[in-house]
């Protein structure tokens, strides 16, 4: 009886900690009451159920299955979430995942997306072979800037998907530095996923800084860890062999001045044709699968220097 009490009493503290976190992140999730709404809000809405203390359960797909099992066997695997195995709930297969918020005190969170696209090379040549204009992607587009669809775009009010795609990475950070900031929570529940225009150098160097605060601490073990990731990265058998694509960095750091980093989402990533490789700082040209994460790594390291040098 004891021990199951104990055991309560640890899953009641972990729900509690992520009770007034931010919706948006695959690995933030939200809890009210009993009914355990778990929502992710920035993706598609139903992927994610609770699991189990100190887990999170992700709906299964099988791209994204394919890379865990295999990043668990590659030198990527301590910058991952870890990968525990299917389970199933209501007929629905989930991954079952570290929650990499567990050990966080109202934490501050910020999802960054890598790479200088954020559509595969088969979904634009799938696009192009069967186009058809969309209204829903027109709204999008309309509703963030009201001047980008061209005058045939307007009088059909609709756009097809690869135009877009390539709209929406153009606009914001992907194309200029192969980063974009998907949303931020600060620790004191404000949050936002107003960053579909934060482009220049300039204006995201500011969005970081504010993110990260004034504790020197932060910034030190963000930057030691991304360099950890790059260097692994660039050894890495699993990494050089799969184009990747809207993959995100996870950052996280609380008060106490712990922080940490991770490498999350894999729907989108899919091996190289052919056994081949790729190096991720290869300029795209259609056809070379090549992604820019790294590019945009250096450039996200490089901004993360200067605001250290700053302080």
């Amino acid at each position: 009886m004891k021990e199951n009490s104990n055991l309560e009493a640890k899953e009641q503290s972990s729900w509690k900690k992520i009770r007034s976190i931010i919706r948006w992140s695959p690995f933030v999730q939200v809890f009210k009451k009993n009914r355990y709404p778990w929502i992710q809000l920035a993706g598609h809405q139903g992927n994610f159920q609770a699991g189990e203390a100190g887990s999170v359960l992700k709906k299964l797909d099988v791209r994204e299955q394919k890379c865990f099992k295999e990043v668990m066997e590659d030198i990527l695997r301590p910058y991952v979430p870890e990968y525990r195995g299917d389970v199933e709930r209501s007929g629905e297969m989930y991954l079952q995942l570290q929650d990499l918020l567990c050990e966080f005190d109202s934490p501050c969170v910020m999802d960054i997306k890598m790479g200088v696209r954020t559509y595969l090379e088969e979904e634009l040549s799938k696009a192009r072979k069967k186009p058809s204009l969309r209204k829903d992607m027109y709204q999008k587009m309309i509703e963030v800037d009201p001047n980008a669809p061209t005058e045939e775009e307007n009088q059909q009010q609709a756009i097809t998907k690869p135009r877009y795609m390539q709209w929406r990475d153009e606009m914001s950070s992907s194309v200029d530095l192969a980063f974009r900031i998907e949303g931020i929570k600060k620790s004191d529940g404000a949050s936002s996923k107003d960053f579909k225009k934060t482009k220049g150098r300039d204006k995201v160097l500011e969005t970081l800084k504010s993110f990260i605060g004034e504790n020197p601490e932060v910034i030190n073990k963000y930057i030691q860890r991304l360099r950890a990731i790059r260097i692994t990265q660039e050894s890495s058998d699993f990494f050089k062999r799969h184009e990747v694509i809207g993959s995100s960095l996870l950052f996280v750091h609380d008060i106490a001045g712990n922080a940490n980093v991770w490498i999350i989402d894999f729907g989108k990533t899919e091996p190289i044709p052919d056994g081949k490789c790729i190096d991720h700082r290869t300029e795209w040209v259609e056809g070379n699968h090549e992604d820019g994460y790294l590019t945009g790594l250096d450039n996200l390291i490089s901004v993360l220097e200067e605001i250290q040098g700053l302080s």
